[in-house]
């Protein structure tokens, strides 16, 4: 006699095999251009994403979207930003970020889509063998940045003259878990504030919304200020 297996079975094996294979890493561009472009980097084949960090008030306090191609080029960029009331679009013209409006080269990218450097602001960006940006240099500032076996990334030091900013991500354990980590941050060697980041994910791993509490050490008493992020992701 011949067995027959339900389809409904069948999903609920696959689906438990699934649950066993590492979650998939963080790709050049997006780890490199989170850190450039401060956005949190998400997973897999994305089409759109949208960030809006929203302050206890739930008033926006910045947004960012992008839509990528296939291969995981960003083809365009929005940021608007609230509290520096700034905001920007990018799009991607042969190996150039043009200003959507003026039209003007900002930044040149080198390879498929790695960013390369600046031009006009005589800023060159560095990259190692597997593609990551890890190093931002002009006439007087030298960024370096680090990440971790699955592209997330680790934090970065800034040095302008005497003056040095050290960011510093610990992520916790759970790599399915990508965006709950806590993030120190080092003035000139000293710890001047923390932020705990946790999340809700999606069936890529990617969050869905994330709570953040942030604390300034040298304040007395210490006061937390709250946030939240909200996500919403478009897949191929």
């Amino acid at each position: 006699m011949r067995y027959v297996i339900p389809v409904s079975f069948m999903a609920i094996l696959l689906a438990g095999c699934d649950d066993n294979q590492p979650p998939q890493a963080l790709t050049p561009e997006m780890a490199s251009y989170s850190n450039e472009f401060d956005f949190d980097p998400v997973r897999g084949p994305v089409k759109t994403l949208t960030e809006t960090l929203l302050n206890e008030d739930g008033k926006v306090e910045r947004r960012f979207h992008a839509t990528l191609s296939q291969e995981g080029c960003f083809n365009t960029m929005d940021m608007h930003d609230v509290s520096r009331n700034t905001d920007s679009s990018l799009v991607l013209d042969a190996n150039y970020y043009i200003d959507a409006i003026t039209q003007n080269k900002l930044i040149r990218l080198q390879g498929k889509c790695q960013l390369e450097s600046i031009p006009e602001a005589g800023v060159t960006y560095q990259t190692n063998d597997n593609d990551f940006v890890t190093g931002v240099t002009s006439k007087d500032l030298l960024i370096t940045y680090s990440y971790a076996a699955n592209g997330f990334p680790l934090g970065r030091v800034t040095k302008r003259g005497d003056q040095t900013l050290e960011i510093r991500n610990i992520p916790e354990k759970d790599t399915r878990k990508l965006l709950d980590y806590h993030t120190e941050t080092w003035v000139n060697g000293k710890k001047v504030s923390q932020t705990v980041q946790t999340c809700d994910y999606d069936s890529h791993n990617n969050p869905t919304t994330c709570e953040i509490e942030s604390n300034s050490v040298t304040a007395k008493p210490e006061t937390p200020t709250r946030y939240t992020v909200k996500y919403e992701i478009e897949y191929y």
